[in-house]
């Protein structure tokens, strides 16, 4: 037979840690507060990178050739009322070096002047990352990434240092340390009605400034308005309060009122707790967030759902069993595909936050959070609610029956 573990011996003490758990969280909330993302303020999101400056390219001749570059291909279209429209585009893996691809760029009548790494590969330059380049007589400037993780001139703490001059911002490292790309995110308090047209280039001259000239590339920049940012913050409270509703509605209708109860005090539990991590560990609260507590709120009423389906059949095999036995044999015997799951899931997850960065790696970490806490829950919070619920309805029933007792031997 099944080892049975005493769950129910330690539900009194999980509540408590989870009361002061959540009141730490609170405080933290209180005094701290949620590093909110720019989803959910106003603000300016610009992805940058910095690169060696490494070639003017312009062009002479007659028509309108657009330069694109990607993280494999370079490719010129040739296009005007005067030329035959065509392409001509080159592979940076096989092409050679900077050098090659100019002298190659050179029978097609583009002018390319060198100003770094002649000899390097062709496949560092830099993508052309938000838009094509229309080539005249004026040169655009192409910038290429470092050769080796001992040429790269930035750091996170030197962007961070930089931007301080440019009001509330948040620096994030993305991709690899060698890649020298950050998320720079700069809030609008609304005081300034040209926020939008003016920031970007204060981010561009303050990196210039501290890395120096042509040497930051705009990856991209978003924009989000102070309404957007406030409709998103009240649809994402929305949406988390109609997934509780539900899930209530849903165990209420599957099984009784105090498992229904139990199953929403659970994944609150487990909302709270994710809260409290987020408030205290700084992470930026986004979009991304959003997602991974409702992720959580899923996987753990997934796995609360399991336990009382269980619970309600052995209560039917064992109705005169004490419900305390009940939910210990109920919770043991399904233990072991709870710590399966769990695990199998985490070992994913983990893979994300080991081998990611940037917000997907928050996001991984959350989930690991979320997961621990929504099997802890289902055990302790879930199920200690519905034996303490019975408790106290057995209490409360020999009470009412003795008040009818007494109720007819007055009459």
């Amino acid at each position: 037979m099944k080892r049975v573990i005493q769950f129910h011996k330690a539900f009194v003490p999980a509540a408590i840690g989870s009361v002061a758990l959540i009141a730490f969280g609170l405080v933290g909330l209180a005094t701290k507060g949620i590093n909110l993302g720019v989803d959910f303020q106003a603000g300016i999101n610009q992805a940058v990178q910095l690169a060696y400056p490494a070639a003017d390219i312009a062009y002479s001749g007659a028509g309108a050739p657009v330069l694109s570059i990607s993280d494999s291909t370079a490719s010129v279209v040739f296009s005007g009322a005067s030329v035959e429209s065509r392409t001509a585009s080159w592979n940076l893996r096989t092409v050679g070096t900077i050098a090659d691809l100019a002298a190659a760029m050179k029978t097609e009548g583009i002018d390319v002047s060198i100003r770094d790494g002649a000899g390097l590969s062709a496949d560092l330059l830099v993508p052309t990352f938000q838009g094509d380049y229309a080539l005249g007589t004026d040169p655009v400037l192409v910038h290429r990434g470092a050769k080796s993780p001992a040429e790269a001139f930035g750091s996170i703490e030197r962007v961070r240092e930089a931007m301080q001059a440019v009001g509330t911002v948040s620096v994030q490292s993305v991709g690899d340390a060698d890649s020298m790309q950050y998320l720079i995110r700069v809030r609008d308090d609304g005081t300034d009605k040209s926020f939008s047209e003016k920031v970007p280039s204060k981010i561009t001259q303050a990196l210039e400034g501290a890395f120096g000239a042509d040497k930051v590339v705009a990856m991209r920049t978003d924009y989000v308005g102070a309404r957007f940012s406030k409709d998103l913050a009240d649809n994402s409270w929305k949406l988390t309060l109609f997934t509780t509703l539900a899930i209530l509605a849903y165990a209420t209708i599957r099984f009784k009122m105090q498992f229904g109860l139990g199953a929403v005090l659970a994944i609150l539990h487990d909302g709270l707790m994710m809260i409290a991590f987020i408030v205290w560990t700084r992470m930026e609260f986004n979009t991304t967030s959003i997602a991974a507590i409702l992720t959580i709120l899923g996987y753990s009423i997934n796995d609360t759902i399991v336990i009382f389906d269980r619970i309600r059949e052995d209560r039917k095999l064992d109705p005169t069993a004490k419900l305390s036995g009940v939910l210990d044999r109920s919770i043991s015997e399904t233990l072991g595909r709870t710590i399966i799951t769990t695990v199998t899931t985490m070992l994913a997850v983990l893979s994300l936050y080991i081998f990611t960065s940037g917000g997907i790696k928050d996001f991984a970490l959350a989930l690991l959070v979320g997961m621990v806490s929504g099997t802890y829950s289902t055990i302790f919070i879930a199920s200690g609610f519905v034996y303490f619920w019975e408790k106290i309805q057995d209490k409360k029933a020999p009470k009412a029956a003795s008040g009818q007792l007494a109720t007819k031997a007055a009459r």
